[in-house]
């Protein structure tokens, strides 16, 4: 505990505690850790010097627009620009999105309501267009645990599956 001399008044000197935090020393080890961090985190971003080679390759492009499919509760099927198909015109539309990017990826979005034969019959639609990368859209739930006490299985966020 550190001390300080006091004047009592009556010629005598007393010593009395200080409350007093000295930051003399707080204040040099701090200086002498932002200099060793300040020589230090250079040296931690230096990588193995490596001569990459020149390449012809073409660069990666943007990532392309997907075309998505919905499928209402009422089994209406529509394209991302909201035009409405039906059975008979939705091949053709289709067939169109693929001639315009036979790349694309196509997302099938169905109603939780929908019966499961509406979204498989517009996903032959889809297939039958051409498309080879086709994706089922669903919102994912955390867990919810079973009866058995096991979690139930949930999607998570957007869960593409390909065929």
């Amino acid at each position: 505990m550190a001390g300080a001399l006091l004047d009592s008044g009556d010629g005598g000197d007393d010593y009395a505690p200080l409350a007093e935090i000295n930051v003399t020393p707080l204040v040099d080890v701090m200086l002498v850790l932002l200099i060793i961090f300040m020589v230090a985190a250079p040296l931690m971003m230096v990588g193995v010097p490596v001569d990459l080679p020149k390449t012809s390759a073409a660069k990666i492009g943007q990532p392309q627009k997907p075309v998505i499919l919905t499928v209402d509760k009422d089994g209406t099927w529509s394209i991302e620009n909201g035009q409405v198909l039906t059975p008979e015109t939705a091949p053709a539309a289709l067939a169109a999105a693929y001639q315009a990017n036979p790349e694309a990826v196509v997302y099938v979005r169905g109603d939780r309501d929908v019966p499961y034969g509406k979204v498989m019959e517009a996903m032959g639609v889809v297939g039958q267009a051409g498309f080879t990368k086709v994706s089922l859209i669903a919102q994912g739930a955390p867990p919810q645990p079973s009866a058995a006490g096991v979690p139930a299985a949930a999607g998570a966020g957007a869960a593409p599956t390909t065929p």
